[in-house]
């Protein structure tokens, strides 16, 4: 059966399709940008030609011409054609140069490095229905992962996210016990025992090589006194009494989120808080379809589902579960109570209480 085709949206589609091209082909030259300190160096000194970037940041002058051009032709650098200068407009260096930024992106295009690296993993998982273990993955994943996540964590989790739980800010204040589960390389627990001195932070995570980079992390910033990290899963770390317990972007990841929960509620106090904060997303199809949850998607079906199919249970929630879903396993867990304490443009908090 013949069918026939829409030249207009053919096009339009075509063009996507470029679009979409052109960025997956951007993303070595933007690890570049950013590892060479070409980003750093038209932001700190403004616009340059060519030879004043190569001079500036020791590159050749014949490659930071063609880098130069890339960025412009992309939109990431502007190009004036009378001095010959490119520019790093301020809303672009929000994205590639200040890593304290909420929108500084470097981490994406490491993730995105990663998941490329692991297509001949999850390719064929795809028919075996199997999963790929967190540890068989790239291992770029780990740093990847830590960057992506950090600069929300840094703008929202002391400003908006701890705040909008319940009576939690002011128990830090005074001195709280704190589990933070999944820590990675522990970007959260060190902002958190920044934040409030006079509480006890625990890191877990099950990756060795996370958790050493997480005490490093911890000696850097000055927070040794009041932080430790330890190697522990999710459904086993040690812990009683705990004020307050902290699961950052990992939930989903977990092969049995229900006994995650149902572990968690025995550590806690009577009192005591568990804050889940997950990836943004509605609870239908329907509602995802949308730029933020396409990046989402794309890192569920390359890491977050095969990450889970490889636990005991597996569950496989993915990154896109949604309130409903998210609620349902924590209920299931034994809290009485679950409700949505806040969010933003890329995550939902969670508030569960026993």
């Amino acid at each position: 059966m013949t069918k026939t085709v829409d030249e207009s949206k053919l096009k339009q589609f075509v063009g996507q399709m470029l679009s979409d091209l052109g960025g997956a082909l951007s993303v070595p030259l933007v690890r570049i940008g950013d590892r060479l300190g070409l980003y750093k160096a038209l932001h700190t000194d403004g616009p340059m030609t060519p030879a004043e970037l190569a001079t500036k940041t020791n590159v050749a002058e014949r490659y930071a011409r063609e880098w130069l051009s890339h960025q412009a032709a992309s939109g990431y650098l502007t190009y004036d054609s009378k001095s010959g200068k490119f520019t790093l407009p301020p809303e672009q260096a929000m994205v590639f140069a200040e890593p304290d930024s909420p929108v500084y992106l470097q981490g994406g295009f490491d993730l995105a490095v990663t998941m490329m690296e692991n297509q001949a993993l999850v390719e064929p998982a795809f028919r075996s229905g199997k999963g790929v273990g967190w540890r068989e993955q790239s291992q770029c994943l780990f740093c990847a992962a830590g960057r992506f996540f950090r600069p929300s964590y840094f703008n929202s989790l002391v400003e908006s996210w701890l705040p909008a739980m319940e009576g939690v800010v002011a128990k830090l204040k005074r001195g709280a016990m704190v589990a933070d589960v999944g820590c990675g390389h522990g970007f959260s627990t060190v902002i958190m025992a920044k934040a409030f001195p006079n509480s006890t932070f625990i890191g877990y995570d099950f990756h060795l090589g996370s958790v050493e980079q997480a005490r490093r992390h911890a000696e850097q910033h000055g927070v040794a006194t009041n932080t430790r990290f330890e190697v522990a899963v999710a459904s086993e770390f040690p812990g009683k009494n705990l004020d307050l317990v902290t699961f950052f972007d990992c939930l989903h990841d977990m092969g049995d989120p229900v006994g995650a929960a149902r572990h968690v509620r025995q550590t806690l106090k009577p009192d005591g808080s568990w804050m889940i904060v997950e990836p943004a997303a509605g609870d239908r199809l329907e509602d995802n379809l949308n730029p933020v949850s396409r990046l989402y998607y794309a890192a569920s079906t390359m890491i977050c589902v095969p990450t889970s199919l490889d636990q005991p249970v597996g569950a496989a929630l993915g990154a896109q579960a949604g309130l409903k879903m998210l609620s349902s396993a924590i209920s299931e867990g034994g809290f009485r109570s679950v409700r949505k304490a806040t969010e933003g443009p890329f995550n939902i908090i969670l508030e569960a209480r026993p």
